[in-house]
């Protein structure tokens, strides 16, 4: 079931956020478009309680349990970034916006940005982890909820690869600027 609400989550997800654009440069109706995009987020909190639901009913916890907190995670901590990077080709393609804004290609400002995307990317991980954290006290019985604590540490080697390979690559050996 969860699996299931996952995807429809994701597709939700993109459905308000295109009906949002579409309603905010298309239509004209930028009110509307706001309220649209103001409620990406709920998409979270259905997500969060049919979590929440499924474990109290008794499943045991799962590999799409933990797949459901990363996601809620992350769309926390990137959910901004990428309504801002949509809205910007969205008005740059169907409105005369100004092209979009493009990270910086070499040199210490793309070490910078490497380091703000990771330090989101940990905000990301600090908040799937609390929900991994809360839903192995929620059900309380460690056979139920094994496959929460793997996925506190598959996030946890995700997000040390990650600095790894970005942010300290990116500032121990920075890329020329492109001009």
């Amino acid at each position: 079931m969860v699996l299931a609400v996952i995807a429809a989550c994701e597709i939700g997800f993109w459905v308000l956020l295109g009906a949002g654009l579409v309603a905010r440069y298309l239509l004209r109706m930028r009110r509307l478009g706001g309220v649209l995009l103001l409620s990406v987020p709920v998409v979270d909190v259905v997500l969060l309680a049919a979590t929440v639901i499924d474990l109290r009913r008794g499943a045991t916890a799962n590999f799409t349990h933990g797949l459901a907190a990363a996601y809620i995670g992350f769309s926390i901590a990137f959910g901004h970034s990428m309504v801002r990077w949509a809205d910007q080709r969205f008005a740059h393609r169907f409105a005369g916006g100004p092209p979009p804004w493009k990270p910086p290609k070499g040199g210490w400002e793309r070490a910078r940005y490497e380091w703000r995307e990771w330090c989101k990317g940990l905000a990301g991980w600090a908040v799937a982890c609390g929900l991994l954290g809360a839903g192995i006290l929620l059900v309380d019985d460690p056979g139920r909820t094994e496959q929460l604590g793997a996925w506190i540490w598959r996030l946890t080697m995700a997000l040390v690869i990650w600095l790894v390979a970005f942010p300290l690559w990116a500032t121990l050996f920075p890329a020329r600027a492109k001009e």
